[in-house]
């Protein structure tokens, strides 16, 4: 399959999700300013942005304006139906920083919230910032300590920190033309809804602070995501399966950078992923560049990688990720759960520099199946001086496991096709490795087919 048709099947989806996104009255604009928000950043805004919101969705829809200058500070904002968000650009929102400016259940902890909407969106080319270094009780250069809400039990361990965005259970979204920058937790967050276009929006999270995802794409379906930026400490675009499948994701022209992984399937894998695209994706300095983390046994299947280009690097170990260019595997999270399946994944057209090799492991009760790879250009130097000789299998399952590194390491795959893929070796900067193209225990692999394969040194 040849680039420029994967870039025409994204086109067509994108273009039907504008048509059947009803565009929210824009003739209709309520000014905060109108309904007596100061935009100081010391005083709380919270009730005149939310009178604001009721008056737009009373009268049909339109735009929630944000004026610049600005710095709008605000406990959670609940976005209504055909209301959407306008942060003009100079303009900022920025969210509270006590416990007492959210919700009282943690699920519900958004700056900015959206449930059971139609139609409502973020917009404007300002900012929404959640203040996520007044979080960090301790800074450290490997990983931040951050502060825990979870004086109820509400939540466990320091996951209990507010996210920036949320639509719960919405359809018919528009997100674009925003920064979302400085999330205590995650960014943006999709549950449960339908419909969603999110572009040119860019994301920008502290680069030691754990779990500031950029987008979680969570048990939502016909997402189209293009022209995004995403520079974060944590996972960068991440679908999960927690109460339903994920399936018709595209996304299109975007570059990233993370310290932890860039697209990443899970770990939280409940339910079936189906039908996704990440087509011209540029992955820098990344802990990991294409992951897949299927723990609790939902299936993946029919999945495409086409035209990126990537370098990923080791960070500190308390960091799930070995500098793995593509990462594929399935396995348990407990000794009892359901182990699932990946099949039928394609990588078209990848070039990558990194300090490791492709890891793809299934397990077995969860085979991979039908993997093909086709002008795949992969280049292996190390240039950070982390320890290497580790396979990281976490969450659950083996954890992390010492082992030779090589090109490639496989275990428990029924069908591996290898078209036209190259590997080079920088001999003077792999200390510590095998430099062997391939890793594998025969009793579990079959069906392999090599065409046009190379391994030679560079240097």
């Amino acid at each position: 399959m040849a680039s420029r048709p994967l870039q025409l099947v994204a086109a067509p989806l994108l273009l039907l999700l504008l048509v059947v996104v009803p565009a929210a009255r824009s003739s209709r604009v309520f000014s905060v300013a109108d309904y007596g928000a100061a935009g100081d950043g010391s005083r709380y805004d919270t009730a005149a942005i939310q009178a604001a919101v009721d008056a737009c969705a009373a009268a049909g829809g339109g735009r929630v304006l944000l004026p610049a200058p600005g710095n709008y500070l605000t406990a959670t904002v609940h976005l209504r139906s055909r209301v959407v968000l306008d942060v003009a650009p100079g303009a900022r929102l920025l969210g509270g920083t006590r416990q007492e400016d959210y919700p009282p259940e943690s699920s519900r902890w958004y700056v900015v919230l959206a449930e059971n909407t139609t139609g409502a969106g973020v917009t404007g080319g300002g900012e929404i910032n959640g203040q996520g270094g007044a979080f960090v009780v301790t800074p450290s250069e490997v990983k931040n300590i951050m502060v825990s809400w979870n004086a109820t039990g509400d939540c466990l361990g320091d996951e209990c920190r507010p996210r920036l965005v949320g639509f719960i259970d919405s359809k018919d979204i528009r997100i674009h033309n925003i920064t979302l920058n400085q999330p205590a937790y995650w960014c943006l967050h999709l549950v449960r809804c339908d419909n969603t276009v999110i572009h040119n929006v860019s994301i920008f999270g502290d680069f030691n602070t754990p779990n500031n995802d950029g987008m979680d794409i969570e048990d939502s379906n016909n997402t189209v995501i293009t022209n995004c930026r995403i520079d974060t400490g944590d996972d960068a675009l991440c679908p999960k399966s927690s109460t339903g499948p994920v399936y018709n994701l595209t996304a299109t022209n975007c570059w990233i950078r993370t310290k932890s992984c860039a697209i990443k399937f899970g770990s939280a894998s409940y339910f079936d992923f189906k039908r996704l695209v990440f087509d011209n994706i540029t992955i820098v300095d990344s802990h990991r560049g294409l992951g897949m983390q299927i723990r609790d046994g939902g299936n993946v299947s029919d999945v495409v990688f086409s035209n990126i280009k990537m370098s990923t690097r080791y960070y500190h170990p308390l960091w799930w990720g070995r500098a793995e260019p593509i990462y594929i595997t399935t396995c348990p999270r407990h000794p009892d759960s359901k182990e699932g399946s990946i099949s039928d994944i394609r990588f078209i057209n990848i070039s990558s520099v990194s300090e490791n090799g492709v890891f793809l492991a299934g397990s077995k009760h969860g085979l991979l199946h039908n993997l093909k790879f086709k002008n795949v250009d992969l280049t292996y130097k190390r240039w950070t001086n982390y320890t290497g000789g580790l396979y990281d299998y976490r969450p659950g399952c083996q954890k992390m496991v010492k082992h030779k590194t090589g090109g490639m390491m496989l275990e428990h795959i029924s069908g591996l096709e290898v078209d036209n893929v190259r590997m080079r070796w920088a001999r003077g900067s792999l200390k510590g490795w095998d430099v062997n193209p391939l890793l594998f225990r025969p009793s579990t692999i079959d069906q392999l087919s090599f065409h046009d394969w190379q391994s030679v040194d560079v240097h």
